[in-house]
């Protein structure tokens, strides 16, 4: 049996082949997360074990935040002082300090250098101790006081060469520097699109606010004196708000913000390669059924030679199981080009990564492989169990079908009851409260997975009606999608054929009668099986509009929000949108002459009720260009903020029990405690607010932090928004090249690109699962063609032509591709009400537009998917054909 089932699939090499193409992406996109993020990670590694090269301890400032709650708190900078006192231990070789932050290179086109949405480095280099320098010098010098060396990369794609001038950017206006040299940084081949800038340590200290301080101190132990040891000895001498680690505990620290960062993304691309293998497995298993009922006789005449039940289970388990396992293959290197690709694409989002080649782990080889397998045998069950109830008398009998089983009544029961059942479940996960996160997440997986396997088995009932309502349809989009290319491709085509001697039928456009409507009733004769093949696409498509309706929801609530919460005309972001920016471009604007009211919010991070949550600042004139929606208090309200006033968010004074008056205490990073009381309390807009749970006064918070930085500039001006006044403004930001002025209309528009920027990455992700979905429909027109083998050629032999065959497939391509895609949008629509009426961030908003796109390329996916089997069905000779068994 074993032989025979081995023999059996190299005689169907293109079914298994159609079969094995859904398990195939899906371990592909699993194979290429995997390889993708350990690529990340190795090049992450190497990053931070060569920042640590050849030293034993490292110092830095000590965050008063927990940094387990936030990633994003910046540990204080602390006195330079300290550095001597390290270098007089005797347990100390040698040591040097340093400090570092952002530091925008300007180009020659007086812009600033940005690839993708990677950070701009800056830091202290000091060639007295090179064995603490991570950077290699390739050509030109190390910096003296007022120069800069920059990255290699930034200097051969701008233009720059070692002698020439180049802007520098950080705290305060830019600042024109000569570059001394050009830098890589130690041996990895991709930083992804960070910049580079190192400065000699006073240059460094100006730049970045930071005299007579330094972030960091690198320290290299005598001989014979372990890391540990050297920890042992610094510690005593250290101030307030520091510590000391060994070099290896300091490099797993940095990293560990960086790996939080990446096990999320492995989870978020797992995820959509697990919907890709669920969508084959719909694939598998519907294939696979048709296989087998196309084999009735062939199990049968093993039946009656002898094979048991059992056997014939084992049998076509068998055929899973070599799939399976030759998809998974296929699947594990075609991963390596999906990890290549997701490089690209996130590149081309502005979110370029580090690289240092990728990685292939011996644990991507066993989970790409278990994976696969396994999901080709369980989709295989069902059809294998069925294929056991060939009775042997079936072996001579002409046209012979398996008979339903017993429980086969109950099916539309228990598919209501599935998908009850599942509705339930999300029901539960988005309004139950007191979930942990992971209960919450494994209870919307759980449902959604029923509610989509109880509408597939249901969808049998609906296919009779949905495929009449989407016959006319169908017909009437083949006929609007032909006129658009009828000129530029269809007649091309056809004349370049003749031009060769091939004599084909003339393109035609109205719908042929006879063959649409064989093509429609086709499409109802087996609901089961057209059910089945819809429910590929279905998924697809009710996961994409799923993203389309609740990004449409978090659009144009953000819209909203914006309009209520500001009155000005302009707004001042980073050329990025998103990046803070130092109050030196505030204040600059601020002296414009035609300029009336700025006010900008400061942002950070202090830790309240023993929790870190984000704080705001907004100064005096904020009353004058933000508006509130307050539960309690007023306008009046900010002008009593300084120096110990605050107002919170209502969800964070209803979780606290703060009313007006309450006292709240907040601890910045440095480790400073100061007691405010309330003096407002606002609701914020269902669209999102640019304030945090607590915002209190600018002056307050420039007192808690060493390093302020506003995350919005928000200003009128007299005449309002004019070309001449964003021109003014503009000049007054030529020494902050990466500040821009945008009116509030632009700002929100960059704002939402960003959602929109997102939501493309999910269009993308998830189109592989409508990919996969494509194929299924393909495979199903195949496998049908060669059942329906005689009856195309009696068809032929009453007069049908090759060209009304290929219409007649096409139809019913097209109108299974509809049914998957009414199904699937309903369903999205469904689950994204639910999610809008959990979420008060989001609001249900039908994306109509889209909606009408999607159904498009539900058609698109049908005619596409029908070419390769309508014109093997068109290729059957008719004698031939009449004569198959």
């Amino acid at each position: 049996m074993i032989k025979f089932a081995l023999q059996g699939l190299l005689a169907r090499k293109l079914r298994t082949a159609l079969t094995a193409i859904g398990v195939v992406l899906g371990v592909a996109l699993i194979s290429g997360t995997y390889v993708l993020t350990d690529s990340i990670t190795s090049a992450f590694d190497s990053i931070f074990t060569e920042n640590y090269k050849n030293t034993d301890a490292a110092i830095t400032g000590k965050s008063a935040l927990d940094a387990t709650q936030d990633g994003t708190a910046t540990a204080p900078s602390f006195s330079a002082d300290l550095l001597q006192k390290v270098r007089d231990l005797p347990q100390v070789g040698a040591a040097g300090g340093a400090v570092g932050g952002e530091a925008q290179l300007i180009g020659k086109d007086g812009k600033a250098i940005v690839f993708g949405g990677a950070p701009n480095l800056g830091f202290s280099v000091d060639p007295a101790l090179p064995q603490f320098n991570s950077l290699t010098l390739v050509s030109g010098s190390w910096p003296a006081p007022g120069e800069v060396v920059i990255d290699t990369q930034a200097a051969q794609k701008k233009g720059f060469a070692a002698g020439d001038t180049i802007g520098v950017q950080a705290r305060g206006p830019a600042q024109r520097m000569r570059i001394s040299g050009l830098v890589e940084f130690g041996a990895v081949s991709s930083i992804g699109g960070a910049t580079l800038a190192g400065f000699d340590l006073g240059t460094a200290q100006q730049l970045f606010g930071k005299p007579g301080k330094l972030d960091q101190i690198l320290i290299a132990a005598k001989s014979g004196t372990s890391p540990q040891q050297l920890v042992d000895a610094v510690r005593p001498i250290l101030p307030p708000a520091t510590q000391v680690r060994t070099a290896d505990d300091q490099a797993a620290e940095d990293a560990a913000g960086t790996t939080s960062f990446l096990n999320f993304l492995q989870t978020f691309l797992l995820v959509f390669g697990a919907i890709a293998l669920f969508v084959g497995s719909f694939v598998i298993a519907n294939s696979l059924s048709i296989t087998i009922a196309q084999r009735t006789r062939e199990f049968a005449t093993l039946r009656t030679l002898g094979a048991s039940r059992r056997q014939i289970l084992g049998t076509v388990v068998l055929e899973a199981l070599v799939t399976g396992f030759v998809a998974a293959v296929a699947g594990l290197f075609l991963g390596l080009a999906i990890a290549t690709g997701l490089f690209k694409l996130f590149d081309a989002i502005g979110f370029t990564l580090p690289n240092n080649g990728l990685v292939f782990e011996t644990r991507t080889i066993i989970v790409a492989l278990v994976v696969g397998v396994v999901v080709t045998v369980l989709a295989s069950l069902r059809p294998a169990w069925r294929a056991t109830r060939v009775p042997p008398i079936a072996a001579v009998r002409e046209g012979a079908t398996l008979a339903p089983g017993r429980l086969h009544r109950y099916r539309p029961v228990a598919a209501v009851l599935l998908a009850v059942a599942g509705v339930a479940l999300v029901v539960v996960g988005l309004f139950a409260n007191g979930l942990s996160t992971s209960t919450l997440l494994w209870l919307l997986g759980a449902g959604v997975l029923l509610l989509f396997l109880g509408i597939a088995a249901f969808s049998a009932r609906l296919v009779r009606p949905l495929a009449a309502v989407s016959d006319p349809i169908a017909r009437w989009s083949v006929v609007v999608l032909t006129v658009l290319i009828w000129p530029f491709i269809l007649v091309p085509l056809w004349a370049i054929r003749r031009l060769f001697g091939r004599h084909t039928e003339f393109p035609r456009v109205l719908p042929d009668g006879p063959a649409v409507t064989i093509g429609g009733q086709n499409s109802r004769r087996d609901p089961h099986r057209t059910a089945s093949t819809a429910a590929a696409l279905m998924i697809g498509l009710a996961l994409v509009t799923l993203v389309a309706t609740l990004g449409a929801g978090i659009i144009k609530p953000f819209e909203d929000a914006v309009d209520r919460i500001s009155s000005s005309d302009y707004a001042i972001t980073a050329q990025n949108n998103f990046s803070p920016l130092p109050p030196a471009v505030a204040t600059t604007v601020a002296q414009v002459p035609s300029v009336g009211e700025v006010t900008s919010v400061r942002g950070g991070q202090a830790k309240a009720f023993d929790k870190t949550i984000p704080i705001t600042a907004i100064d005096q004139t904020a009353s004058q260009l933000l508006r509130f929606d307050w539960r309690a208090g007023s306008q009046a309200s900010l002008s009593e903020l300084d120096p110990d006033g605050a107002i919170v968010d209502a969800d964070y004074a209803d979780e606290h029990g703060l009313t007006l008056g309450s006292a709240i205490t907040l601890q910045a990073a440095t480790g400073k405690t100061l007691p405010f009381k309330v003096r407002g309390i606002f609701k914020p807009p269902a669209g999102g607010s640019p304030f945090g749970n607590v915002t209190i006064a600018t002056t307050t918070f420039d007192t808690m932090t060493s390093q302020p930085q506003n995350i919005y500039t928000f200003l009128n001006m007299q005449g309002g928004v004019t070309p001449e006044n964003t021109a003014t403004l503009n000049a007054a930001l030529s020494g902050f090249p990466n500040a821009k002025a945008v009116t509030i209309e632009e700002f929100k528009k960059a704002q939402t690109d960003s959602i929109r920027s997102l939501l493309n990455v999910l269009y993308v992700l998830l189109a592989l699962s409508v990919l996969v979905s494509l194929f299924g429909i393909v495979n199903t027109l195949v496998l049908t063609v060669f059942e329906r083998t005689r009856e195309l050629g009696m068809l032929r032999a009453i007069g049908l032509t090759r060209g009304q065959v290929k219409r007649m497939i096409r139809q019913e391509s097209v109108i299974t591709a509809l049914i998957g895609a009414v199904i699937g949008i309903i369903l999205g629509l469904l689950l994204a009400s639910l999610l809008a009426a959990r979420l008060e961030e989001i609001s249900f908003t039908v994306p109509v537009g889209q909606l009408v796109i999607f159904a498009v390329v539900s058609v698109v996916v049908g005619i596409f998917a029908a070419i390769w089997p309508a014109r093997r069905a068109a290729k059957l000779n008719p004698l031939e054909a009449l004569q198959y068994e």
